[in-house]
């Protein structure tokens, strides 16, 4: 039997940390949305008894370390179970880009293996085991457009987003997001997004105002070092953006637009500048729906 799953990229359309627990863990409220990005991942019935992961990117390691084998691994341990599986990953979406590269196909190889080894898991227990292997997985398992809360596990589903044209541009940086949140951590003058602003805006179907309130409490950490994250926000807006900003703990920077003539523009523009040498021009997605 074969499986072959999409595993969509999200963006933040908000991003606010609220505080940190007693264990490390940092308390968020986050508006998150998917968007028409996707790695492949294919999945083949195996008799060899192993979990086998090949990856279409060299930057993507293919051992133990990578999510994908944690979660299969996971899943024959909860389950006491002796199956093999053949993966592929065909890789597109970018790496270490503030995207959930690696969350999303975790929450994939949920599903998949949920299917193909007949596991009968709700919706509810994969959520249940994908929060142990990482915060952003659970969002990645339900999709769409949703409010993440807690460590990222407390889920609250919201109305789908408009279809919305988008420019992503990453430039040719990885940043940290361990070193992220200690900055953000040893910072005393903190600008908290207006989260329920932006949740109520979206609901209204007032993109404009949305746009006017987007806001990612990590930005002014990452962009005080890489100044190309502002560059790339000012190209974009200048080009016809109604707003552009960081998603995650960046570098990835994404404009959105009121059609797809302004935003093919915009793309034209960031191309010609080589400042985001990984570029995209896709649009807002609800894949589950």
């Amino acid at each position: 039997m074969e499986i072959i799953r999409k595993a969509y990229a999200k963006l933040n359309f908000g991003l606010d940390v609220t505080g940190r627990r007693a264990d490390g863990y940092h308390l968020v409220k986050m508006i998150m949305q998917n968007i028409n990005i996707y790695d492949t991942l294919t999945f083949k019935d195996s008799n060899t008894g192993e979990i086998r992961l090949s990856c279409s990117s060299d930057r993507i390691p293919a051992d133990d370390s990578n999510l994908i084998v944690k979660v299969a691994k996971q899943l024959r341990e909860e389950f006491s179970l002796d199956k093999g599986v053949d993966i592929t990953l065909e890789k597109r979406i970018p790496a270490a880009a503030g995207m959930a590269g690696g969350s999303t196909d975790a929450a994939a190889c949920y599903h998949a293996l949920n299917e193909l080894w007949k596991l009968g898991l709700s919706q509810e227990e994969l959520l249940r085991l994908g929060v142990k292997l990482g915060a952003d997985i659970p969002y990645c398992i339900v999709g769409g457009t949703a409010l993440a809360e807690g460590i990222g596990e407390e889920l609250t589903v919201l109305k789908d987003c408009p279809k919305l044209p988008l420019v992503i541009a990453k430039p040719s940086i990885d940043v940290s997001t361990g070193w992220v949140y200690k900055e953000l951590d040893d910072s005393t003058d903190i600008d908290h997004p207006d989260i329920d602003g932006i949740r109520r805006a979206m609901e209204e179907g007032n993109i404009a105002k949305m746009c006017s309130l987007i806001g990612n409490v990590l930005e002014p950490v990452t962009a005080s070092k890489y100044v190309v994250i502002k560059e790339i926000e000012k190209i974009l807006e200048d080009g016809g953006a109604i707003r552009a900003f960081m998603t995650g703990s960046g570098p990835t920077v994404f404009g959105i637009y009121e059609d797809e003539k302004r935003a093919k523009e915009g793309f034209e523009q960031i191309k010609m500048s080589g400042l985001a040498p990984e570029l995209f021009l896709t649009e807002t997605i609800n894949p589950n729906r």
